[in-house]
């Protein structure tokens, strides 16, 4: 059976206090910022305002670093944690550089949280499968972390993650801890081993092959670059999940945050106002168009 397509433009701002403006950003101090791996980074923040951290797994906020610019960056941190904002990112930009660069207690604007959500609801009773390549863990994080809350409301608990050498596996000590639960299937490989790996080696689609989860009655969310998530849809198709259970985070070009600029318009959509969480089949003839 065929679930109703996920609504559209319902989970916007609730990280606003009062009325303020989705477009005036909102001051947030740095606690703490530490880097995860050589060009990747997490920061804790906390509101300078006093006012209440909101956020859903999936959303992403605009991040100003004042006097530079700003960029949209996902939500990384604890859903059910509200003490402070986390993100995760590469320091890849001028603005990416720039918040790598900060220190703690200095201050860093916020807008938002944007975007919609990684659907849990329609997820119970059933099996979840997350399916990550390299920092596509990040945006994943808060919805593996809002299922283990919620443990008992779902069955096999899949976690695959590809990277593409053991120097790039983000989060590495808390896979770990998470695959020490045994009530969750962790699984870890990477494109190329180096140095003393002694763990899986190959493509983040062969651990999807042998995955120990029930095709017919599972809900699959995978982030990472656009290829490597068309292949996973793929696997998960041949194994016989449905594409109407099989969730993207399609990251592309997002700006203003609002579906304001167009700069992110993929289509009909905007990613950054009807995304970034898709349902594939809502965006599977998308996808097979060149260069939109």
């Amino acid at each position: 059976m065929t679930e109703a397509a996920p609504t559209k433009k319902k989970h916007h701002c609730t990280c606003h206090s009062g009325d303020a403006s989705p477009m005036h950003p909102r001051p947030f101090k740095v606690v703490k910022i530490w880097k995860e791996l050589s060009d990747t980074f997490s920061m804790s923040l906390v509101p300078e305002d006093g006012q209440p951290i909101v956020f859903a797994p999936g959303q992403f906020n605009m991040l100003y670093v004042f006097g530079v610019g700003e960029v949209p960056i996902s939500v990384s941190g604890d859903p059910t944690d509200l003490s402070t904002l986390v993100h995760t990112t590469r320091a890849v930009g001028n603005v990416s550089r720039a918040l790598d660069a900060l220190k703690e207690g200095m201050s860093v604007g916020v807008r938002g949280p944007f975007g919609t959500v990684w659907p849990l609801d329609i997820a119970e009773g059933k099996d979840l499968v997350f399916v990550a390549g390299g920092i596509g863990l990040a945006p994943l994080r808060p919805v593996i972390y809002q299922a283990m809350a919620y443990r008992h409301k779902y069955r096999n608990l899949a976690i695959l993650y590809g990277a593409r050498t053991p120097e790039d596996i983000l989060f590495d000590k808390e896979l770990l801890r998470w695959k020490a639960r045994f009530d969750i299937d962790v699984q870890v490989t990477v494109d190329r081993s180096t140095g003393d790996w002694a763990g899986r080696v190959g493509l983040v689609t062969k651990l999807v092959e042998c995955g120990g989860f029930d095709p017919a009655n599972t809900v699959a969310y995978t982030c990472g670059p656009e290829v490597m998530m068309l292949h996973v849809v793929d696997s998960l198709h041949k194994r016989g999940v449905p594409h109407d259970r099989i969730y993207l985070s399609m990251e592309r070009n997002m700006k203003c945050g609002v579906g304001f600029c167009g700069h992110c318009q993929w289509g009909t959509s905007f990613v950054c106002r009807d995304g970034p969480v898709f349902r594939f089949d809502t965006i599977a003839d998308d996808l097979k168009v060149r260069e939109l």
